[in-house]
């Protein structure tokens, strides 16, 4: 994990070495073990490093020739692609093999990583810089169009505090991300900076995309004939695999453990591959009554023998740090997961500087109830998912949002191809927004804030080849997601106990939003974002009503865009607790 960030300029225009300096300090959070600069001509390159892997001669930029790389991630299959192509490699960085794959195929070059990465690869001969991102999204990167050319950084913050590009806000986007917590597509929410695509290889020559390429992160066709026991066998070898590859790491590493069948999954094949006892994090909250993991996972931590450590999240905690955490989402996803995940990401920083994690389990194995939904016909109840929005019929915001689930929709026609059934077109949605754009988009901000990388060894290449294509009835039977992990879990880690029935993941944030929601809500109602989008009278009521689940679940949207607005938009850096912070003028 690291921070890049650089300007491909017209030809003749020199990039200013104090703007690609307060890109790079605006970064540093991402990289705190070191940086480094490549500036040739109208080309700026910057890097801030974690250092994970060859702490001895890793930075970088890295130098093959006439090309030199700065890259965010981690390439896991490098000891293959060094022994396959036999490259000569001056340094022991994973990131090299790709610099040299580069120079000999182009923006090909990308097609045999299996990893999550971020690239800005520049060629001085051809004089075109190549950017490129992994298939499923797990490492960001955006571009601008700015003054003279294009920049790119792992944040967009970092082009904001730049002073390239202003904080204006796209009313589209953030209808979708009041509506359903997250936006989609290329563009961001704010105006002028767009996303990388997962999967896209952009050519960029005097400050001009030359040419797009995409790679899927999922293989295209329906299901296949495949039994179950070969299901299994399949399944089992590329998960052994993935996990084996994903712990590769000059520093101590863990995981993050719930009490559900994905992270029990990485916690088994982890205790199987490690001699010492894997450590393992869990996080619980301080409401009676509030869903709480902790007793779970420790019965899955002493079946595996691993090392345990849990904590809580009081409310009084949340109120502290909230603003510091959404700070961090300045690509915003108000997924409430966001508190518990930097929570842990900062316990697990005293003792580890890697975690694993179960993130894309339910998406590439059919877990959500969502799916099960989409697969009946709409006579039988079948319905297509986020058709309603947070706030549908709430009567808080000034005008209802038009347009927010323009950009699903595209997604969804995309997905519904190549003869997949309505089960696969559902999960190849969410792999193309609702996966990179908030599930990996929370795991990267929260950990990052810590300087902790985040890893996730269900979203592989080998994982998805084995699983992605198989029928329907593997992946969903009796009612019940993920058919085929939990008959995994049942022969291989049985104190799993698979197949009870699914325990979703809630964080209190309401009840925490009802105990302070008579100070709250007149704040957030104040707040210059709240008040071009809001009644300030409604929002004061919503957050009085916030004990109730869809006023909680609205309240948190507005309290989380409050927050990101103040300080993304306004550029009010946190100071003092959330109460403190919405009164501060």
């Amino acid at each position: 994990m690291c921070g890049i960030a650089g300007l491909i300029l017209k030809q003749g225009l020199v990039p200013d070495a104090a703007l690609l300096q307060r890109m790079t300090a605006a970064l540093a959070h991402r990289g705190p073990d070191g940086a480094g600069h490549h500036v040739a001509g109208n080309v700026a390159l910057a890097h801030t490093r974690l250092a994970i892997i060859d702490l001895a001669t890793g930075d970088q930029p890295l130098f093959a020739g006439p090309a030199a790389l700065v890259g965010n991630g981690e390439v896991y299959n490098y000891r293959e692609l060094r022994g396959e192509n036999l490259f000569s490699c001056a340094t022991g960085s994973d990131c090299e093999p790709p610099l040299h794959l580069f120079r000999r195929d182009g923006l090909a070059f990308a097609d045999t990583l299996r990893g999550m990465y971020a690239f800005a690869i520049h060629d001085r001969v051809e004089r075109e810089v190549v950017l490129a991102r992994d298939p499923f999204g797990i490492k960001p990167l955006y571009t601008a169009e700015v003054e003279g050319g294009i920049a790119f950084a792992s944040e967009p913050q970092a082009l904001i505090a730049a002073g390239l590009v202003a904080p204006r806000v796209r009313a589209e986007a953030r209808s979708e991300l009041l509506q359903m917590q997250f936006t989609t597509g290329a563009e961001t929410i704010f105006e002028g900076i767009r996303r990388v695509l997962p999967g896209e290889s952009i050519a960029i020559a005097k400050g001009k995309v030359l040419e797009r390429r995409q790679r899927t992160a999922l293989p295209e066709g329906g299901p296949l004939p495949v039994s179950e026991e070969e299901a299994l066998a399949r399944f089992e070898t590329a998960f052994r695999d993935s996990v084996d590859l994903h712990q590769r790491s000059d520093v101590p590493y863990g995981m993050f453990l719930s009490g559900g069948t994905d992270s029990a999954a990485v916690l088994a094949m982890m205790a199987r591959l490690n001699e010492s006892p894997v450590r393992a994090f869990t996080a619980g909250f301080d409401v009676p009554g509030a869903a709480d993991e902790r007793e779970r996972a420790a019965v899955l931590a002493r079946a595996a023998g691993a090392r345990h450590e849990t904590i809580t999240v009081t409310e009084a905690e949340v109120w502290r740090h909230l603003p510091e955490i959404v700070a961090g989402m300045d690509d915003p996803a108000a997924d409430y997961a966001i508190i518990p995940t930097w929570f842990l990401a900062r316990r697990a920083r005293e003792t580890v500087k890697v975690v694993l994690s179960g993130e894309g389990g339910d998406e590439i194995l059919g877990g959500y109830g969502r799916y099960r939904a989409a697969m009946r016909p709409w006579w039988l109840g079948g319905k297509a998912p986020r058709t309603r929005g947070a706030f549908d019929h709430l009567d808080v915001l000034r005008a209802s949002p038009t347009g927010w689930r323009d950009g699903i929709a595209a997604a969804e026609a995309a997905a519904a191809s190549s003869g997949r059934t309505r089960l696969m077109a559902a999960q190849a949605l969410d792999m193309a927004d609702w996966l990179p754009n908030d599930l990996l988009l929370k795991l990267d901000r929260c950990l990052m804030a810590h300087g902790v990388e985040g890893r996730t060894p269900f979203l592989d290449r080998a994982v998805a080849e084995a699983v992605f294509r198989l029928p329907d009835a593997l992946k969903v039977r009796k009612g019940r997601g993920k058919w085929l992990l939990r008959e995994w879990l049942a022969r291989n880690f049985p104190a799993a106990e698979p197949h009870r029935p699914k325990q979703g993941f809630t964080v209190p944030i309401g009840a925490w939003i009802g105990h302070a929601g008579e100070r709250l809500g007149p704040l957030v109602a104040a707040q210059p974002g709240v008040m071009e989008i809001a009644k300030p009278a409604r929002v004061a009521a919503l957050f009085k009503a916030a004990s109730g689940k869809r006023e909680g679940f609205a309240a948190w949207h507005l309290l989380f865009y409050a927050l990101w607005h103040r300080r993304h938009v306004e550029g009010i850096l946190p100071q003092g607790d959330t109460l403190e912070y919405l009164a501060t003028r």
